[in-house]
């Protein structure tokens, strides 16, 4: 009953959320300068023929009545069709989204498998030369932008000595190299946290005490410490992994990777309203939806904060 309610209560918070994002998604790419119908037919067509497209679209209809228009076809789905393709965008998204749930479950993965014992051994041992060199690498490795990782990383290891593709998407080996410069920052930020919440954990008092029993070192903080350390880190996790689908917009283009962040940077190129409001709307639902599911994970990790609601 306490977990069904603390379901409900985060639930409802994210309803308006969710109505926020999609009105904030539909005034940006309404209110920037710029007209898809130059775009389509080129700025030296004629004026009758602009104004003809643009009524054909509706883009010359009232901001509110496009806007009402636009919840319709979200109430039923409805993404509208791409303005220079003709297709459904909701198709189009479908195609795409896939593979970047792929690169960012990779790059997901990576993070978490280089933080968790770094964070931990830097941690269990402060100052040490272990520690430095974590620290070090953790700085370097939130320091480094994914525009100038991932062309490196082709450089050295597909270009030098050609262990992996250079781009595409086919199969896991094409997978290494994005998932590796989307990660790396993520597990850079993930280890600083991880060892500063458990190196907070380790001077608690009852740590001493299972210190003073007799508990060995590794079942102190991997037992003890750990558990009561990892909900900042799930924090952090959760805000991460959500700003990866828009770090995989950059990422997926310096690696060819057809996934939707690619498709997003398509359609702005090319000013295609629908398309950029879809893969705009799509990618901050996942957001609230990762953020929702944190918040779950929180309930599981400190049943505490189920008794609060």
């Amino acid at each position: 009953m306490v977990m069904r309610r603390y379901l409900l209560s985060r639930l409802f918070l994210a309803v308006p959320t969710v109505f926020g994002v999609v009105t904030l998604v539909f005034l940006l790419i309404h209110l920037v300068p710029g007209d898809p119908v130059d775009v389509m037919l080129g700025e030296t067509a004629r004026a009758a023929d602009k104004v003809r497209l643009r009524h054909q679209l509706g883009l010359d209809r009232p901001l509110p009545i496009q806007y009402a228009r636009y919840l319709r076809r979200l109430a039923r789905a409805d993404l509208g069709r791409s303005l220079h393709s003709g297709r459904p965008v909701r198709r189009m998204i479908v195609a795409r989204y896939p593979a970047t749930l792929e690169l960012a479950a990779g790059a997901l993965f990576f993070a978490v498998l280089l933080a968790a014992p770094l964070g931990i051994a830097a941690a269990a041992r402060p100052n040490s030369l272990l520690d430095a060199l974590c620290r070090g690498g953790a700085l370097v490795g939130a320091a480094l932008p994914n525009f100038w990782l991932g062309p490196l990383l082709i450089l050295m290891f597909a270009i030098a000595v050609e262990w992996a593709p250079v781009s595409g998407r086919d199969g896991l080996a094409h997978l290494v190299l994005p998932a590796l410069t989307l990660g790396m920052g993520m597990a850079a930020v993930l280890i600083r946290m991880l060892r500063a919440t458990l190196l907070e954990r380790l001077g608690d008092d009852y740590i001493r005490t299972a210190r003073a029993k007799g508990a060995s070192e590794p079942r102190v903080v991997l037992t003890h410490a750990l558990r009561n350390a990892v909900l900042p880190v799930v924090t952090v996790l959760g805000l991460q992994a959500g700003g990866l689908l828009a770090g995989a917009i950059i990422t997926e283009t310096v690696f060819a990777w057809p996934g939707i962040g690619r498709l997003t940077l398509l359609a702005i190129q090319t000013r295609d309203y629908p398309l950029v409001q879809g893969c705009m709307l799509v990618i901050a639902l996942t957001y609230v939806l990762i953020n929702l599911c944190t918040d779950l994970l929180y309930g599981a990790i400190d049943p505490r904060l189920r008794t609060r609601q």
